[in-house]
């Protein structure tokens, strides 16, 4: 049978990080109409969302212990298209902002369209929406560099300490194998080494946490760098490193544009 017959339509939705109070008016009348609704969320989200449609098929089932996390994804996007195959209006509930550090989204909605199915996404509130709000920072202030710890950690990549710094996952730094949840002493100790290079031990760094439930504060534990190793982490907390130093003049640019250093401070 053709996609063109079946009908089958599939849409992902963010739940932002904060339950209930992110979900927008348009992502609830998306998952409303749909007929097959499938959630990566966190358990209270879950079971809120499961109270609001009849068919919530929870994805986190497919995580498994020691079980490598791209297979895990496979099978989700074998379960979501499977019922996008099947003629179903489906939506995908995924957390905080559905595109982002969400390799699944991505993935089945390149694999729905190929197919000839309509297939979108609609954004979300993510944890770096929060963190901005939670943290007072302004990235046009200083300009932010953001990544993924262990792409960070495992590549060549160069800093701008003048810049904000923001690595999320960084619980699970250096796990090539994407078979660990929690944080491990040695493969932190990597990651500071390396952020070393840039940074002074004694340069203070965030732990950050976006606040899951309307009553939770968020996480913001201030340390040195050198204290990373021994830290408390979630496997979602994200470490947020404030410029190290100070922005210098191109005085040639400046020239070029027919200004001075002078004109900066004003």
């Amino acid at each position: 049978m053709s996609a063109a017959s079946t009908q089958g339509s599939l849409v992902f939705i963010g739940s932002g990080i904060t339950l209930g109070r992110h979900l927008i008016t348009r992502a609830m009348s998306e998952m409303e109409c749909a007929e097959v609704v499938f959630s990566m969320t966190d358990g209270w989200a879950h079971e809120w969302l499961s109270r609001r449609h009849p068919d919530v098929r929870p994805l986190q089932d497919f995580y498994a212990p020691d079980k490598d996390r791209r297979q895990t994804y496979r099978e989700m996007d074998a379960a979501i298209m499977a019922e996008v195959r099947a003629g179903k209006r489906v939506c995908a509930v995924f957390y905080g902002h559905p595109g982002v550090f969400a390799d699944v989204p991505h993935e089945v909605i390149r694999k729905a369209r190929a197919e000839g199915y309509p297939a979108r996404m609609e954004p979300g509130i993510s944890a770096e929406a929060c963190l901005y709000a939670d943290l007072g920072m302004d990235p046009g202030r200083r300009g932010v560099q953001s990544f993924e710890a262990t792409q960070f950690l495992v590549y060549q990549r160069q800093l701008d300490p003048t810049a904000l710094l923001i690595l999320w996952q960084v619980a699970l730094a250096g796990d090539l194998g994407c078979t660990k949840f929690d944080a491990e002493a040695g493969r932190l100790r990597v990651l500071r080494d390396k952020l070393l290079n840039w940074y002074a031990p004694e340069h203070e760094v965030i732990l950050y946490e976006a606040a899951q439930l309307p009553i939770a504060e968020h996480r913001a534990d201030r340390l040195a760098l050198a204290a990373l190793p021994e830290a408390s982490y979630k496997e979602y907390t994200t470490l947020v490193m404030p410029p190290a130093l100070e922005l210098e003049a191109d005085e040639s640019a400046l020239a070029a544009l027919g200004y001075s250093r002078q004109d900066l401070a004003s």
